[in-house]
């Protein structure tokens, strides 16, 4: 959308553009609808408007910790959280019967807070929370804008999608998922990714992690199970280590609770060896150089690691989350398996599985250069940017 689109919008009064977010519980559904709030505040300043963002999410969400932190206000709803099973019995358990009796006055408090906010378009990230407030929009009548940022539909955004003014999807493939009236307007963004992860440094790496025994002529792998780190990546890293060694370097984001037992193990390593690994427990503003610097990715396929290792084009290995919702983390890796655009860990995780899945990308330059093309392919750097035209054209089709 161009610049003069704003001019369909309330400038004239000086009123900033007021933007309800909601969706969180974990950062898979926080940090994209905060980089979407990022891009459209400086979006909105090229033209001098502000921005006015209220939060709406739980009070023991990740998204009642960010947004404070950013700046942002934060109103709290009440809700209830379905914990799916197999079994139809297992549905009515008391734990799903008490949060269920928490919807209504979720519904309530979400129908206040939008009443009063009254904003100009609503963004419904996921999350269970997201059900109220983007159902609070609907009876409102204020545009509600639901991005789903996995290959499959969450359950909160399948609830959403009949509801919304428009769907953004991360991926084409979520397109026959959604609801026909939802097809129709959909629109195919990607998953807003932090704009400081696409420009990194190989180079800042080095210096800021102190790699300097690293080898040069050998290819950077960087194994991470996320901020808390995962015990069975960390496991079958660990089996094989020397093995890998001998063929790269590595940076092993394990998590604050596995770094002492990985310890012992890294004091057994003979030293050539050992000059070529850096185990960490977390991996913090330095992310963006050392994705820059890997050749490699070991790591989980949540929906916000997929939309940065495709924007950046990285090879991966991926080893799904098994627990994950809905098992969105094997959908995730598979789909990116099916493109060529990384291998997948779908079965039994062992060590021999991890070698295997590893070693030929790791003895060919050019296989994992056409993996990393492949995976590029997919990306969508832009994806912040697309979101928030989205957001901007169903303000203006209200105007």
């Amino acid at each position: 959308m161009n610049s003069d689109a704003f001019e369909q919008f309330p400038a004239a009064s000086g009123r900033p553009f007021r933007l309800v977010v909601t969706g969180g519980g974990t950062g898979g559904h926080t940090y994209p609808a905060l980089t979407a709030v990022r891009t459209l505040q400086a979006r909105l300043a090229t033209v001098g408007r502000t921005l006015d963002v209220l939060w709406v999410g739980t009070a023991d969400g990740l998204e009642a910790r960010i947004a404070p932190a950013e700046g942002i206000k934060f109103m709290a709803v009440a809700t209830g959280k379905v914990r799916r099973s197999s079994n139809p019995l297992k549905l009515v358990s008391p734990a799903n019967v008490k949060d269920m009796g928490r919807v209504p006055l979720g519904a309530a408090q979400a129908r206040s807070i939008i009443a009063d906010f009254h904003p100009d378009v609503v963004l419904a990230t996921g999350g269970y929370v997201a059900v109220p407030v983007g159902l609070a929009a609907r009876a409102c009548r204020r545009p509600l804008v639901v991005h789903e940022q996995t290959v499959r539909l969450g359950l909160a955004n399948k609830v959403l999608a009949r509801a919304a003014t428009r769907v953004a999807v991360s991926s084409p493939s979520t397109l026959p998922l959604l609801p026909e009236s939802a097809r129709r307007t959909a629109v195919v963004t990607g998953n807003p990714v932090r704009p400081e992860v696409l420009n990194g440094h190989p180079a800042k790496a080095v210096q800021a992690l102190g790699l300097y025994g690293f080898n040069s002529a050998l290819p950077t792998i960087y194994v991470t199970g996320g901020a808390q780190g995962s015990m069975q990546i960390n496991t079958v890293v660990r089996d094989i280590l020397p093995w890998l060694l001998t063929r790269a370097n590595i940076i092993h984001q394990c998590g604050p609770a596995n770094l002492d037992n990985l310890r012992q193990n890294v004091a057994t390593l003979p030293g050539e060896l050992a000059a070529r690994y850096l185990l960490t427990d977390f991996v913090g503003p330095e992310l963006p150089d050392v994705l820059a610097l890997a050749d490699l990715v070991i790591s989980r396929s949540g929906a916000g690691t997929i939309a940065e290792l495709t924007a950046l084009g990285k090879a991966a290995v991926l080893i799904p989350l098994a627990s994950s919702a809905g098992n969105e983390q094997a959908h995730n890796a598979a789909h990116l398996q099916e493109a060529g655009a990384a291998t997948a860990l779908l079965g039994e995780v062992t060590a021999d599985a991890l070698g295997e899945a590893v070693a030929p990308l790791l003895a060919d330059p050019a296989r994992r250069a056409e993996m990393a093309h492949r995976a590029r392919s997919q990306g969508r750097p832009d994806a912040a940017e697309q979101l928030v035209d989205v957001l901007l054209s169903v303000v203006e089709d209200q105007a």
